[in-house]
């Protein structure tokens, strides 16, 4: 199927076979891929489905014809907390965190962050994780949350909705367990990890979140910045879960 081109679909886009195509949609298929009546894509829907779609005699509509059996997800959710570094830098952490496999993505506000973002750079990002997610071929594209404060983050990684997986901090400290070594040794689960801004952690917060039930652990010798801890995070997280996998 990769001949076909791949389009995230919304839930209220599809109504029983039908899908309604945004003007966004439409655009991209008929103008730019220049597609017409009768051709196909790949339809990716928002339960993680693919389905086969075909477009109608109208272009404002498709059909789905039937569903493609593909498995690209990791086997265990991934959740990355992240504090925005300055400038458009997180534009690329949403990038490649959703090429490689995250599930969640949530914006972090810390004591030393600077960016303050708008609502227009959050819908922004949401759309760069959809472009990513089509090109990568995800079964599903990752959430992106409204950005938090480091005590509404504390909170809800505490809340019923990520109950099952296990909590991380990221921090330069090398005689903290490495993130690999540490997840070549835990049970299959999923994981929410937390990575601070370039100034790094304030000891108030790597104490605030370790005393919530946060492992602290180390990613090497090395001190990396912002962007790259948050992509490396997600490298090394997906690619052990998918080598646990039968």
């Amino acid at each position: 199927m990769a001949q076909f081109q791949r389009l995230a679909i919304a839930s209220h886009q599809r109504t029983a076979q039908t899908i309604q195509l945004t003007s966004e949609q439409q655009h991209y298929l008929t103008r730019v891929l220049r597609l017409k009546e009768g051709d196909r894509f790949i339809a990716i829907l928002d339960k993680g489905e693919w389905w086969l779609a075909q477009l109608q005699d109208a272009l404002t509509e498709a059909q789905l014809i039937e569903p493609i059996a593909i498995e690209t997800e990791p086997p265990q959710p991934i959740t990355l907390v992240a504090a925005l570094p300055k400038g458009q830098g997180f534009d690329d952490v949403v990038r490649m965190v959703t090429e490689l496999g995250v599930t969640t993505l949530i914006p972090l506000l810390t004591a030393r962050t600077i960016a303050n973002p708008s609502e227009q750079k959050l819908e922004r990002w949401r759309r760069i994780a959809t472009e990513a997610a089509e090109q990568s071929c995800r079964q599903i594209v990752p959430e992106i949350l409204a950005p938090l404060s480091f005590t509404e983050a504390l909170a809800l990684a505490q809340s019923d909705r990520f109950a099952s997986q296990r909590l991380f901090i990221c921090v330069t400290d090398n005689s903290s367990p490495n993130f690999l070594d540490v997840l070549r040794n835990a049970p299959k689960q999923g994981i929410l990890i937390l990575v601070g801004p370039e100034g790094g952690w304030t000891p108030e917060e790597q104490t605030a979140a370790i005393a919530q039930g946060f492992t602290p652990v180390s990613l090497g010798h090395r001190v990396l910045r912002a962007i790259t801890a948050s992509v490396t995070v997600i490298a090394v997280a997906a690619t052990q879960m998918d080598a646990q996998q039968p």
